[in-house]
């Protein structure tokens, strides 16, 4: 998808072939070996240039390869490891562990990665030593070794004929090797999860992938994807406003900095600087000051790392009045001629920090002669020779069009907060100026043309594209496309919905007359013919058609590209009100009634599935009746195609959030269809997430378990949604089952009596029913507010029933104020006489004179884990921030609790898919 207005690299490229590729890159090779010259070649003791230079690929291939085999990566070079894989519970999902060995390092990654931990770049690797090899007075104790890995950030020049010992399995290993042995070893999928994670981490994502090994460097746009951000835009005249874009299709200014030869001066440490805010510093670029120290980088030179800056609204916080990307090469320019070409092409202006320009960097500058791009020097004369840096430079202002402003010398001497704001002036005016604004896309437009392989150039990838844009072309409007392409949820799935709540709720009366079952009855079968006299639409038959390719990857890539497309076109504009960010979150965060969001149900992937889930209702309540034949039928498959969505990771629907009703005959079908797929590893658990929308929810289940709920009023769906996750087979007979269904209860729950309405009877009956369904309930509540109603209600009924699931009620600072006292008033709630609401509550199930606390009818102590106290999302100011560290420690504790009651059997009896089946009908 091209995003709109002028780009300032021209038409988009054709694909290059493999061989043409290849070829690209060996010219621009070429170039760079015939620009140095005899002078400043690589000269070797025996004078054999030529076959050392045969030699030199098969040096790099090893040093790969060494390197996957000591992370144990070097089985996933063909068949690549997956999401579903870094996803499964196992032994390890229940303990703060620490790898003891480098084959450790990749899932130890993964899963901080995956709990969203600001630490996930920093191990603690414990050396385990058999028991005769440990000293005698050292018996008892457990020897800890702290190792840090750490980029070796810019300390030396990198001389690629010198080469280090690899690493040993007690030696660390650099993040960024790890960092691109993982990412080389991920299919697609797995490689834009661990984007989208180090993004809401605050990291520096990969935009450039080195393959040291094949020379064939990767720019990682489909990796970035998935990264959307919200930031405050203000236009020069007028109101601002939020806006929230993906990082690939958002144009902005862009600044390079590399290193060219030696610099003492870090790129890292003085990027981190000017990205952050005010007096705290976020290491956003892995620098060499971190820990203990520095490690030498193995695999990981030529990657080319991305950030951006985005402003928040608030004029203390802003560095710059929009956003801003910034650059940073790994290793020196000389060695990675390629990638300093790409920058050159997309930078708004590059920064060069060395301190020494000699006669070989002289030269490689001096190609860049037809270059519009500004250049900046950064030297330090300390370590340089002062009068060859002056004469080289004075040849290169007239080349590079520069004047001595741009020649700036940072020592150690000099004050770092006033270089910082120096540097950040440079890049305010250019930014102010005329200057060259690129998207990702732009980026990935000019890494084409220079011979650079894109990730999305795939054929599995651009099939699944072009048939997304055959359908998302089509809407223009959204209520008119859900009128006109989506026609079974319109008037006739409201009224059967309706129809069929009437009669289920007339089953339960003492003495229902049947002339008006009949009635029902006969209404809603007209209904549902209807419905069954339809033919799916252009857009539902594609939809289908993509979900049903023979080829897995395209539709896992289908399904991907649709809900960007949809995200776009059709996605409802948010109100602008003059508040800043900041003081929009609270109202945002807040318990309001769903019968006024502040944003409309946006059109969603669940849309078509829903379409999908009405046929087959339709014609199953006809074959039910004896008004069609079996085997007449047209869509007895569909369960079929949504359960692959489920096992691949996709939320299904399982409460419709168009009508508040539960599709039986549908969700029955699907849960069939899962039971035949899942043969006999069908042991479930059920764990129910029930909140106000806005209280954090749907996060909390993301970062435990690493799921795809939406998150975020302005794209969240209304209604329930189911996803499962797999119980590794080692683990499942101690855990006691082979898969956890997680449900998310989505905007079902308002925090409103509503006079006990329909609306309200409604949302108790569903909060009934997915706590009836579960073993564990998680009940996610504000600080500032009451347990909602309608979760009351829930608690009411299921004491009659006797079915009461394990509880943990979950308390989230939503507005990143301290933590309070560690027993606030969220556990007095539980422990204290019932509340006038509660009174209301117990009054409505005729349960006046004996209501309990709140405590009691859980069957919880707030003493004994069953209150939570989860801190602040945010570590900072959004848009800049990253997640807490205390916020996701406190998961993890949440994550193990859960997972030890379920192995404990505390969570009542584990079901089966079939009881599980048995049990939506009943309830």
């Amino acid at each position: 998808m091209a995003s709109p207005g002028h780009s300032d690299l021209g038409e988009v490229a054709p694909e290059i072939k493999p061989s043409e590729r290849r070829t690209a890159v060996a010219i621009a090779d070429l170039e760079w070996r015939e620009m140095e010259g005899d002078d400043c070649g690589f000269h070797y003791g025996d004078g054999t240039n030529e076959a050392q230079d045969n030699d030199f690929p098969t040096v790099e291939r090893s040093r790969l390869q060494e390197m996957l085999s000591l992370l144990g990566l070097e089985t996933y070079q063909v068949q690549k490891l997956c999401l579903q894989d870094s996803l499964q519970i196992s032994f390890d999902s229940m303990k703060n562990w620490a790898p003891q060995v480098p084959k450790d390092l990749p899932w130890h990654f993964l899963r901080k990665l995956q709990a969203l931990n600001a630490e996930a770049r920093n191990t603690t690797m414990v050396l385990d030593m058999p028991p005769d090899a440990r000293p005698a007075e050292k018996e008892n104790q457990m020897e800890e070794e702290m190792i840090y890995w750490d980029p070796a950030e810019d300390i030396a020049a990198d001389d690629i004929y010198s080469f280090s010992e690899l690493p040993t399995p007690d030696t660390p290993v650099n993040p960024l090797d790890l960092l691109c042995a993982l990412l080389l070893s991920s299919d697609s999928f797995l490689q834009q999860e661990i984007v989208l994670k180090m993004s809401l981490c605050q990291f520096a994502l990969p935009l450039v992938l080195p393959d040291s090994e094949n020379h064939y460097h990767t720019f990682l746009l489909w990796a970035l994807r998935a990264v959307v951000r919200t930031w405050w835009s203000q236009p020069p005249r007028g109101l601002g406003s939020l806006r929230e874009d993906s990082v690939v299709l958002s144009r902005a200014p862009t600044f390079a900095f590399v290193r060219m030869d030696v610099s003492s001066n870090s790129k890292s440490q003085l990027l981190n600087a000017i990205l952050s805010p005010g007096r705290r510093q976020w290491d956003c670029f892995w620098h060499r000051d971190l820990n203990l120290g520095t490690n030498p980088r193995e695999i990981a030179d030529g990657l080319v790392e991305i950030s951006w800056f985005f402003p928040s609204g608030r004029d203390d916080l802003d560095v710059f009045p929009e956003p801003v990307a910034f650059l940073n090469l790994r290793g020196d320019i000389g060695s990675h001629w390629l990638q300093f070409k790409l920058l050159t092409e997309i930078s708004s202006a590059v920064f060069i920090l060395t301190d020494n320009i000699s006669k070989k960097e002289y030269k490689l500058l001096y190609s860049m002669k037809e270059s519009t791009t500004k250049y900046y020097f950064i030297l330090s004369p300390y370590r340089g020779k002062r009068n060859t840096n002056l004469r080289f430079l004075n040849k290169l202002i007239p080349v590079l069009k520069i004047d001595h402003s741009h020649v700036l010398v940072k020592v150690s001497s000099t004050d770092s907060e006033s270089f910082v704001r120096r540097i950040r002036g440079i890049v305010g005016s250019v930014v102010r100026s005329p200057c060259r604004r690129v998207s990702v896309e732009d980026m990935a437009h000019a890494a084409r043309k220079l011979g650079l392989r894109v990730d999305e150039d795939c054929e599995e990838c651009q099939k699944a594209k072009d048939r997304m844009e055959r359908i998302t072309r089509k809407i223009k409007d959204i209520d008119a496309y859900r009128r006109d392409e989506l026609r079974l949820q319109g008037d006739p799935g409201r009224k059967a919905a309706q129809v069929e709540r009437e009669f289920c709720q007339l089953q339960w009366a003492p003495d229902p007359p049947e002339k008006h079952r009949a009635e029902l009855r006969r209404r809603f079968l007209e209904l549902r013919m209807q419905q069954n006299g339809q033919e799916p639409t252009s857009g539902v038959q594609e939809f289908i058609a993509g979900i049903s390719s023979p080829s897995l990857g395209e539709r896992q890539y289908f399904l991907r590209w649709m809900e960007w497309g949809l995200a776009r076109v059709g996605q409802p504009r948010l109100r602008q009100p003059p508040e800043t960010l900041l003081t929009l979150r609270p109202k945002l965060c807040g318990a309001s009634d769903l019968s006024e969001p502040l944003w409309p149900e946006p059109l969603g992937v669940e849309h078509f599935l829903r379409e999908m889930g009405q046929f087959y209702e339709a014609e199953s309540c006809l074959v039910e009746a004896g008004r069609l034949p079996a085997g007449q039928r047209r869509f007895a498959h569909f369960p079929g195609l949504a359960v692959e969505l489920l096992l691949l990771g996709l939320p299904l629907e399982l409460v419709d959030g168009g009508t508040l009703s539960i599709p039986v005959r549908w969700v029955t079908g699907l849960l069939k269809e899962l039971h035949i797929r899942l043969d006999r590893r069908s042991r479930l658990v059920v764990l129910s997430a029930l909140g106000v929308p806005g209280t954090g929810k749907s996060m909390l289940l993301n970062t435990m378990f690493g799921l795809r709920f939406a998150t975020g009023r302005s794209c969240s769906p209304r209604g329930a949604f189911m996803q499962l996750i797999t119980v590794a087979e080692g683990f499942s007979q101690d855990l006691g089952c082979d898969h956890i269904l997680v449900i998310d209860s989505g905007g079902l729950i308002s925090g409103a009596l509503t006079s006990a309405g329909d609306r309200f009877e409604l949302e108790a009956s569903l909060a009934t029913l997915l706590m009836g369904l579960s073993n564990v309930t998680v009940v996610s509540l504000a600080e500032t507010r009451d347990i909602p109603p309608a979760i009351l209600h829930a608690f009411l009924r299921l004491e009659k029933t006797g079915h009461m699931p394990n509880y943990q009620f979950v308390y989230q600072n939503l507005h990143d104020m301290p933590a309070p006292s560690p027993k606030p008033r969220d556990r007095r709630q539980l422990l204290d006489p019932p509340s006038d609401l509660s009174r209301a509550a117990a009054q409505m199930e005729k349960q006046g004179g004996g209501f309990r606390t709140l405590a009691g009818l859980a069957f919880c102590d707030p003493e004994r884990q069953h209150v939570w106290h989860v801190p602040g999302l945010w570590h900072g100011a959004p848009p800049m921030a990253a997640v807490s560290l205390g916020y996701s420690e406190a998961i993890f504790e949440l994550k193990r609790c859960l997972l030890e009651n379920i192995r404990n059997g505390l969570s009542n009896q584990n079901k089966n898919i079939q009881q599980l089946i048995e049990l939506v009908r009943r309830l």
